[in-house]
């Protein structure tokens, strides 16, 4: 029997993987999603500036945070079927369209009733963007590089806060709450148009790539395939009962619920770090500590990507996230009360490339198209429980210090949730195994032949598929 040759998808030694993918896909898809998280937390920014318009207590504020995220469950399956089984491009299109309206009808309500309602619009139409651009991502980048290409995406994140909060904040200087959210809902419409353009579903349909690059492409993703267990017979039910996917939904919402429970209040924190200072101020501060996050989970992926580590990659950011946190209640001064805001935003956003990278390396691609948005879904009512429970908290006990006690209890169960209800196989599958080193250890002695075969079978099964 004849030694195995090396992998098809690793480079030869000493020749670099093509990359252009990364410069093209990746920005489209960050200012994409940056102008859906303007739109989706802009009012977060602009209530403490509302001055009584619309009667609004810190439980409506808190309701019409949330209540977006009631929407947001919606279309997370449907949008993540449609980018697997027709196309993540024109289901990408349709929604942003349809999400810049929405938003630009937020700026136009005159009581409290309308602007819930609103608000539950714009979450039901950004809903189905995220699993879609998930769906996206895993046609263009192999397991070994996801987590690199999600958190670069989702970059997008504090991107957007970095520069957005400042934007409201000196918007809010020079005209009223309605025309930011009226002015902030037009990019969305523009962008749609170079998002048309410029992506394509997969590889092989984008004029810019070269040969070399789409065939890499394309058979790592099938020996990545060809490693992943079996899904029963492959339905979606069948995913939906897998106990992965059962945890990673847990985690998710008790981590989403401690995520946004924190970030959409921050800007009102740091209001009160600045003695109630002018909007430009509040937002050029409330980007200090997203500058930091930005840097923390980019750097987080690239160490999850390079030790194969998924489960140590979420679960210590939100030991360091609950710490700041109740930590944050309980000192005094504003440059340490600014410095424990930094340490929670860079914890709580560091595990988002590893985690959404654990479904595509334990989920055939049959399936986790369902996942990944029941995922999203149910994990994102965190979203709506977070604000509002801090809302209440506060209009019960007159301080938010019993809020922010609870949302750190949230993570906690998060960690645990982690922690125990993954297997350590869940994260050290394909992803890492070949990441850092050229050909990997798949060139080994034993059942070459047969192995081979295997591959390049579900290598053109994949290939039919994504075509």
């Amino acid at each position: 029997m004849t030694p195995a040759s090396p992998p098809p998808a690793s480079p030869a030694a000493g020749t670099p993987v093509p990359t252009k993918r990364w410069t093209y896909v990746i920005p489209v898809a960050v200012v994409m999603y940056m102008l859906a998280f303007l739109d989706r937390s802009n009012v977060s920014v602009i209530l403490p500036y509302m001055d009584g318009d619309l009667s609004l207590s810190a439980a409506d504020e808190g309701m019409v945070t949330g209540i977006f995220f009631l929407g947001y469950v919606f279309l997370q399956i449907p949008g993540a079927i449609l980018a697997q089984r027709w196309s993540a491009r024109k289901t990408v299109t349709i929604l942003m369209i349809a999400w810049g309206v929405a938003a630009m009808a937020c700026g136009l309500v005159q009581t409290k009733e309308q602007f819930y309602v609103a608000r539950f619009v714009l979450g039901l139409f950004e809903g189905g963007v995220w699993p879609a651009v998930l769906i996206l991502l895993a046609s263009w980048f192999p397991l070994r590089e996801r987590a690199r290409a999600n958190a670069l995406w989702m970059a997008c994140l504090p991107i957007s806060s970095i520069l957005m909060a400042p934007l409201s904040g000196l918007m809010l200087d020079h005209t009223d709450w309605r025309w930011v959210l009226v002015l902030q809902g037009l990019p969305p419409l523009i962008w749609a148009v170079v998002w048309w353009f410029a992506v394509a579903d997969h590889p092989s349909q984008a004029r810019w790539i070269s040969r070399r690059e789409s065939e890499y492409v394309e058979r790592a993703l099938a020996e990545d395939e060809a490693a992943k267990p079996a899904a029963g017979s492959g339905s979606y039910l069948d995913a939906i009962k897998q106990r992965s996917v059962l945890v990673l939904i847990g985690v998710y919402f008790f981590w989403i619920t401690g995520f946004y429970g924190f970030t959409l209040w921050l800007p009102s924190v740091v209001k009160t770090l600045t003695n109630d200072g002018s909007s430009t101020e509040v937002g050029l501060l409330s980007a200090i500590p997203f500058t930091v996050a930005l840097i923390v989970m980019v750097a987080n992926a690239a160490w999850s990507d390079r030790t194969g580590k998924r489960r140590q990659a979420v679960a210590v950011p939100l030991v360091v996230a609950m710490a700041a946190l109740l930590l944050g209640q309980v000192v005094e001064g504003g440059v340490l009360g600014m410095l424990l805001l930094c340490v929670t935003a860079g914890a709580l956003y560091a595990p988002y490339g590893p985690f959404w990278a654990i479904p595509g390396g334990v989920l055939r691609i049959e399936v986790v198209a369902v996942a990944m948005g029941l995922i999203n879904a149910l994990g994102n009512l965190g979203g709506y429980v977070g604000p509002y429970l801090v809302g209440w908290l506060t209009d019960s006990t007159g301080t938010s210090v019993t809020g922010f006690g609870v949302l750190a209890g949230f993570l906690a169960v998060a960690v645990v949730l982690v922690l125990a209800g993954l297997r350590p196989s869940a994260e050290e599958t394909a992803p890492v195994a070949g990441a850092g080193r050229a050909g990997g250890d798949a060139g080994a002695e034993g059942g070459a032949d047969a192995e081979t075969g295997a591959r390049t079978r579900a290598g053109q099964a994949f290939a039919e598929r994504t075509r």
